[in-house]
């Protein structure tokens, strides 16, 4: 059985997650060789900052401190995904171990942010969570297209010329 969240902290949670994902997608694409996946990364990193404003507008609590430090505050090293990426760096597989790793956390963020939206009953954060959701799935989407095409795997816009019938 899951943990019930109160408004506050479930808002506390998705702001740490986005955080956290903004610097993934910032680091990722600081060291990115392939310019078409170092833009993706960026605009991923870009709509990351986007939803942790979102998060922010409804948060009640001060631990944080004010967005703008929040967003320019270090980066946690601890956190699982980011470790795993300096790994990846290490082994100069930057790109595709960070769409690996980015559709992993993108799916996982769905589910999350699914979850705590079932419990919200203020309409103006329900709204953010079910918006953060669907733009989440849309990065899932993004990664994955950029997944296929820098793994040389059929893209979705040649499938056409691929498919016979």
């Amino acid at each position: 059985m899951g943990r019930e969240y109160s408004l506050q902290e479930a808002i506390a949670l998705a702001i740490k997650a986005e955080k956290d994902s903004m610097d993934f997608y910032r680091r990722a694409a600081s060291v990115a060789k392939n310019e078409r996946a170092k833009k993706v990364l960026d605009l991923l990193a870009s709509e990351e900052a986007g939803h942790l404003k979102a998060f922010f507008d409804h948060y009640k609590g001060t631990e944080f401190g004010d967005l703008a430090s929040y967003i320019n505050s270090p980066v946690d090293t601890k956190n699982p995904t980011y470790k795993k990426l300096e790994k990846a760096i290490s082994e100069n597989m930057v790109e595709q171990k960070a769409l690996e790793l980015a559709l992993i956390e993108e799916k996982g963020c769905i589910g999350q942010y699914t979850q705590l939206a079932q419990g919200v009953v203020d309409p103006a954060v329900k709204a953010v969570f079910d918006r953060i959701v669907s733009e989440t799935q849309r990065h899932y989407a993004l990664i994955e297209s950029e997944y296929a095409h820098l793994m040389g795997m059929v893209h979705e816009s040649d499938q056409d010329t691929f498919v016979r019938e």
